[in-house]
């Protein structure tokens, strides 16, 4: 676990009911605790704000101008690759999140502006969240294949590669075979183009380059005229500046010493007169550098003719900037085009045989990332069957189901980028009932046991650092709940876990437990997020089991309950 990122603080201020709050959050299991509107998920929105989330101005809370959410995450220096468009400083990162009231948002990472595809990259890979939301995200395809993915560590490198090379292969003999049919002309006009380009051989930035020169120049003597008058205005010796400037240090020298104010404007004064003399300096080598040169103005008019014709006979409508990157690129594909056409048919056919081998090594690519899922989709349902029979889903049996494409007769529109597989997820109610969908076989709350008992399995094989899980518990109670409680434990072996629970048999296995509660108005301040521990968090987790408060028998109970992580 020291390996992984995870989550050290978090700060808030106004957004919901909550009006300024600092959590240190420790590794290991956290459970968010309080009365139903006391602000618990609004942290959970505070940490959805810093990973990218909506912006939404009904968030901000009312009365301020703008909300601030903030994070502060370790990371070690083994993942410190996986954030480079944020700026990792020292191990850590801190990411801010800002909304004003207008709906306006800004974010940084360290101190530097980031954009949203950096907050979710950034997300991606520090925090999974679990709720509602990502409970529906569950359903899609999409989602059930990055987790058999992420199970097996399946790397499509080697598949998106083989699959890149043969689509690039096939367009180019698409090219050959259009142009094949006006070979001669083809031929005609690439050598031309060819043989032009590579007796100007223009530079991507000549063209602008040129414009400077020939404009500084064209008016040197407007250049030396002006310098001359700047100089003079600096250097007169009756009432140029450095004169003037220096006549009032020396008038207020002496006096200076006997009044800070004073001092600071001679220190003005003298800034001054140095950064004049140091212009001066400058005028004076500038105007000695400018002479007038007919024969070069001369060839850079010429060279600009010659560019300016290159472009309207060879190029389009862009920029001369972006005409030449253009045209430079099609030099030098040009000897790799003018070969292709000069072998004709030949070069056809030794590129489509070509194109054999590359489709057959994406074939034998597809089929190992097939064969690789499969295996981990077993794995994955023997596991994560066993995790949720345990989950008060007694009889439930999970089935991750791989879907392959029959490699024998393979058609083309079968590769896609994420390879040739269709993965679907599903539950058994019992051992004889039908293969449901997951979408529709599973209620609320049995969903969110499975993405529990999904994380508990996957979290010994993936890196990410901390997990959030909201409602999590929705529709158990009793030994089912200390099941949830239990796995919620065993995951944060492998992770930082971050919990907002109604039950107590889930926060009796926190290894840190807050307490959020709302004063009197309604909100919540500092001082009412509190981190309990000894008698604090017994009476917390009576308060959880009887609804109220100084009851000796729930005392009695959650002592019990608190005795069971031991």
């Amino acid at each position: 676990m020291s390996e992984r990122t995870f989550l050290e603080e978090i700060t808030i201020r106004s957004i919901g009911v909550i009006d300024q709050s600092t959590l240190e959050i420790s590794k290991g299991l956290t459970v968010l605790t309080g009365e139903t509107g006391a602000g618990k998920t609004m942290i959970l929105t505070a940490l959805n704000l810093i990973l990218g989330g909506k912006a939404d101005s009904a968030l901000v809370r009312k009365g301020s101008e703008r909300l601030v959410a903030s994070g502060r995450f370790s990371i070690p220096q083994s993942s410190e690759h996986l954030f480079e468009d944020a700026l990792v400083e020292d191990g850590e990162l801190i990411v801010t999140r800002t909304v004003s009231a207008d709906g306006k948002s800004k974010a940084t990472t360290n101190g530097v502006s980031a954009t949203a595809s950096t907050l979710s990259a950034v997300g991606e890979n520090l925090v999974e969240v679990h709720g509602q939301a990502a409970n529906q995200n569950m359903t899609k395809s999409s989602r059930q294949r990055e987790l058999v993915d992420r199970f097996g560590q399946i790397d499509l490198g080697a598949y998106q590669s083989a699959l890149g090379s043969y689509h690039d292969l096939k367009d180019r003999i698409s090219v050959l075979k259009k142009s094949i049919a006006q070979k001669d002309k083809e031929l005609s006009d690439l050598r031309e183009f060819a043989n032009a380009f590579k007796k100007l051989n223009p530079a991507v930035s000549e063209y602008a380059d040129i414009d400077v020169e020939i404009s500084r120049l064209s008016s040197v003597e407007e250049f030396r005229l002006a310098t001359a008058q700047a100089t003079a205005a600096i250097e007169d010796e009756d009432a140029g500046s450095l004169t003037s400037i220096g006549v009032a240090r020396r008038a207020l020298d002496a006096a200076r010493s006997k009044d800070p104010q004073l001092e600071a404007i001679y220190q003005q004064l003298s800034e001054s007169f140095f950064l004049l003399d140091d212009a001066q300096s400058a005028l004076n080598s500038y105007q000695s550098k400018l002479e007038a040169d007919p024969a070069r103005l001369d060839f850079l008019h010429a060279r600009k003719a010659e560019i300016n014709t290159l472009i309207k006979k060879f190029g389009d409508s862009g920029t001369h900037e972006q005409e030449l990157a253009e045209l430079t690129i099609r030099f030098k594909n040009s000897s790799d085009a003018i070969a292709d056409l000069e072998g004709g048919d030949q070069r056809l056919q030794e590129l489509e045989a070509e194109l054999m081998g590359h489709k057959k090594n994406l074939v034998a690519a597809a089929k190992a990332v097939s064969e690789r899922r499969i295996k981990s989709a077993e794995q994955l349902s023997q596991l994560v069957t066993s995790e949720i029979q345990q989950l008060s889903m007694p009889h439930a049996s999970f089935v991750a189901k791989v879907d392959s494409i029959d490699y024998s007769a393979p058609k083309e529109s079968d590769f896609t980028s994420h390879g040739c597989d269709e993965i679907g997820m599903f539950i058994k109610g019992h051992k004889d009932a039908p293969l449901v969908a997951l979408a529709k076989g599973a209620s609320g709350g049995e969903m969110s046991r499975v993405m529990l008992a999904l994380e508990v399995v996957i979290a010994t094989t993936h890196p990410i650092g901390t997990y959030v899980f909201d409602e999590v518990d929705a529709g158990v109670g009793g030994k089912a709940a200390i099941e949830v409680g239990k796995r919620l434990h065993q995951l944060a072996q492998h992770a930082q876990v971050i919990v907002v629970t109604h039950l107590p048999q889930v926060a009796a296995w926190a290894d840190s437990h807050f307490v959020v509660t709302k004063n009197n108005d309604g909100t919540v301040s500092q001082s009412d997020v509190r981190n309990v521990s000894g008698e604090d968090r017994i009476e917390e987790i009576a308060r959880m089991l009887a609804g109220l408060e100084n009851s000796s028998s729930a005392r009695e109970h959650a002592t019990e309950l608190l005795s069971l992580k031991v």
